[in-house]
């Protein structure tokens, strides 16, 4: 619904109007597009918004999240020419976007950051048991994510939401083969508004072909590591492996398989973790293996 000029157009509209360098602007197309609309307003200053009737409760989906309070500029129509509202997200909740609409949010005192190690009371609450924050701030930093990755994470839930958050125009594949591991993966999903997360059950050859091609796949890792990885490898040749455990038979187990499937460069780090409980007593948490490899 608009096009490059239109955009720009808007871009410096209200760079003037907020008297800042458009490069402090963040945006964000969303028209007839899932887009990572939360986690962006949640992380930017200032960002502007393309959207339309594909998103015709957007408003609502916003102050819902918590953003009712934010300070919002909106437009109905295409062009600089048209009227500009000033209001809060909170008095335009019930409205509807009916056609092109460029929306404008701005909010100071958000950090522009990337945000490894998001604390684990942030999650829904359920049967899931997250890893410390600490040690998936780690896990972030060996999976190296990048804006456009694709990545598929087997039995990992939150790895998934902060790598969903990062690869905002990539795919997370979250494979969740228990049911109620799979219902707060959802849960998650809505709570932290990303778009980009492809949920499946398994790794089934009917399940693997309806994903995009992952470049790398983070595991947790179980007893039925070796057919995992055989699975993955159908599908990506080249795919690149992280591979979380406790078991230290595992471990061992590993390197063999790496070595009978042909991925190398293997290395496998141990992360240990104490912190200070309320009563200043060291409490030492789970300490993981992460093992790496890949196909040359």
């Amino acid at each position: 619904m608009y096009d490059n000029k239109n955009m720009l157009e808007w871009l410096g509209y209200f760079a003037d109007k907020m008297d800042v360098s458009p490069e402090k602007i963040k945006m964000l197309n969303i028209c007839g597009r899932q887009k990572n609309v939360v986690p962006t307003i949640d992380t930017h200053k200032r960002v502007l918004i393309f959207a339309n009737e594909s998103h015709e409760d957007l408003f609502y989906s916003l102050w819902e999240k918590g953003f009712g309070e934010y300070e919002m500029w909106y437009a109905e129509g295409t062009s600089t020419d048209t009227e500009v509202v000033n209001t809060k997200i909170q008095n335009v909740l019930n409205k509807k976007i009916t056609g092109p609409t460029v929306i404008f949010i701005v909010n100071e005192k958000t950090r522009e950051s990337v945000r490894y190690g998001m604390k684990n009371d942030a999650f829904t609450s359920g049967a899931v048991h997250y890893v410390g924050n600490e040690i998936r701030a780690v896990i972030m930093s060996i999976l190296g994510v990048d804006t456009h990755d694709t990545i598929l994470a087997l039995m990992a839930e939150s790895i998934v939401i902060e790598a969903a958050i990062t690869a905002s125009e990539g795919t997370i594949i979250a494979v969740e083969p228990d049911l109620g591991s799979r219902r707060s993966m959802e849960e998650n999903v809505d709570k932290f508004g990303v778009h980009n997360v492809q949920i499946i059950s398994d790794l089934s050859e009917e399940s693997l072909k309806n994903i995009p091609v992952p470049r790398l796949a983070f595991i947790v890792a179980n007893h039925y590591l070796e057919s995992d990885i055989e699975r993955l490898l159908k599908i990506n040749p080249n795919m690149q492996f992280v591979i979380y455990t406790l078991d230290l038979g595992i471990l061992a187990q590993t390197k063999i398989i790496f070595d009978k499937l042909g991925i190398r460069n293997m290395e496998a780090i141990q992360i240990s973790v104490s912190k200070t409980n309320k009563d200043n007593v060291f409490v030492a948490q789970p300490s993981p293996w992460l093992i790496t490899g890949g196909i040359e």
